[in-house]
């Protein structure tokens, strides 16, 4: 047993909000062309230990995602060297967090010589988001988006995908990423009860289709509540996006348009401090990848 030592190594999609679900307990994503890689080597021993390659963010996430997929499967007397990549910027609303989570899951897994279903690396993934404290609702839309690579509408308390939508392939993602970041642990004190019931509408279109109409309301809702321009967004309207707004709790924004359109908001916003990312919609959820 000293000398074993496996490897895994899998991906995943970050994720764009239709609806947050802070509000409400209720929300919807998109799977967005942005990716993070996890890799995960196993030895014998206890000892867990993470590294986040090129950020400075605690690794706390994916080392306990590691401890809980191994006692999930019952793999005793193993520790554990993770690290994830990630070309998605973290704490600003793209699903930084649920999509190293489902990466790891699926690395550990991988690097045990066995595969996971879909519920398993929800379940183990918003766990481990829970023991961290990295999210408030559990974050199923994000993570759920994140796995599959495409829409969902989620309950989040009760844990379920309600529902599934494809994006057009053919639109653009276009992101306005601020200098600032947002994290989890600031937003327990935020009184969203103003927003609620606009919240509840928002869901609702998105439950009968109107995703980008209720991406839009959601966007305008939450930078009202959390106190962010939504000027970023309102100035990617005008200029003829489907939809806009923020994402996650910010403070990125996202615009959703056609190809032409896409590239005029990115040039708008890139007068704005900060950076601005263009892709696509994802085509490809979290997959295990050959180490």
């Amino acid at each position: 047993m000293t000398s074993m030592k496996m490897v895994g190594k899998a991906s995943a999609c970050g994720s764009a909000t239709v609806v947050n679900a802070i509000a409400t307990g209720k929300g919807a994503a998109f799977g967005v062309g942005l990716r993070v890689e996890a890799k995960v080597r196993l030895f014998s021993g206890s000892k867990i230990s993470g590294k986040i390659i090129g950020a400075k963010e605690s690794p706390k996430l994916i080392e306990i995602c590691t401890r809980k997929t191994l006692q999930h499967l019952g793999a005793k007397g193993l520790g554990a060297e993770v690290e994830t990549k990630s070309e998605i910027p973290i704490a600003v609303g793209l699903s930084s967090s649920s999509a190293a989570a489902n990466a790891v899951v699926m690395a550990t897994f991988s690097a045990m010589g066995q595969k996971a279903s879909p519920q398993e690396v929800l379940k183990i993934g918003i766990d481990s988001a829970f023991e961290a404290g990295v999210t408030i609702t559990g974050a199923l839309d994000d993570a759920a988006a994140s796995l599959y690579g495409y829409g969902v509408v989620t309950d989040n308390l009760r844990r379920r995908v309600i529902k599934k939508f494809k994006v057009n392939p053919k639109l653009k993602v276009v992101i306005h990423v601020p200098p600032t970041k947002i994290y989890t642990k600031e937003l327990r004190k935020v009184n969203f009860s103003a927003i609620r019931q606009g919240v509840k509408a928002a869901h609702g279109m998105a439950m009968k289709g109107e995703v980008w109409g209720a991406m839009t309301l959601n966007g305008m809702l939450y930078s009202s509540a959390l106190g962010l321009d939504a000027t970023p967004a309102i100035d990617a309207i005008a200029r003829g996006a489907v939809a806009a707004g923020i994402t996650g709790t910010g403070p990125a924004t996202v615009a959703v348009a056609s190809p032409d359109i896409a590239g005029k908001i990115a040039n708008a916003w890139r007068k704005r401090p900060g950076r601005v990312i263009l892709t696509s919609p994802a085509t490809k959820g979290a997959r295990m990848v050959t180490p």
